[in-house]
């Protein structure tokens, strides 16, 4: 693997890009405080913009690190943030890497998440040498199942009662892809 950072990123509709501190305001509101958005990560909705803001200080610190990949998804035909992507968990071992992303609940079922988890996906096979992405979804939550299928996943399994999220102790889907099983498509 050769670590590139977080590179800006485009697709037809979407501009992938380093989260700045001042996105605190449109991403507290077109996703952060929104608990139907939240309720299967592992950090709970923001109360105020003083939250978001912190949180965007430490996210943007981390940018220095050549193995950190988080990228804000806007839109670009109006330049408004409306949601994260990124690499919660690389293994070198094995040249895999594990994504997480959410979006605001008013931009869900456009096919914007599938395009961006398609563009992040690209760029982590052609350029920084991963061989696997993986994600993992609580059950329950069936519109981030049905857009890891959509950019070509394969579900591989249920693991049961061993992660936590907003909504307490859950099982977790796996959904893999190979970069064999892009080139072989």
């Amino acid at each position: 693997m050769k670590h590139k950072g977080t590179e800006t990123l485009e697709s037809n509709r979407l501009l992938l890009r380093k989260f700045t501190v001042e996105d605190a305001d449109l991403m507290y509101e077109n996703w952060a405080k929104d608990e139907d958005v939240t309720q299967y990560l592992t950090w709970p909705a923001h109360r105020n913009t003083d939250e978001t803001r912190s949180l965007l200080k430490h996210w943007v610190s981390q940018y220095k690190e050549l193995d950190t990949y988080r990228w804000c998804i806007e839109l670009k035909e109006d330049e408004v943030p409306v949601g994260s992507i990124s690499v919660v968990s690389l293994d070198s071992r094995v040249e895999s890497a594990e994504i997480g992303y959410c979006i605001g609940k008013s931009y869900w079922r456009n096919g914007l998440t599938t395009e961006a988890v398609q563009t992040v996906v690209s760029f982590l096979f052609d350029r920084v040498g991963i061989n696997r992405v993986e994600a993992h979804i609580d059950p329950r939550n069936e519109g981030s199942g049905q857009v890891l299928v959509k950019s070509g996943f394969i579900y591989t399994g249920l693991r049961r009662q061993v992660a936590v999220n907003n909504r307490g102790i859950c099982d977790i889907m796996t959904y893999e892809l190979l970069k064999e099983d892009v080139l072989s498509t």
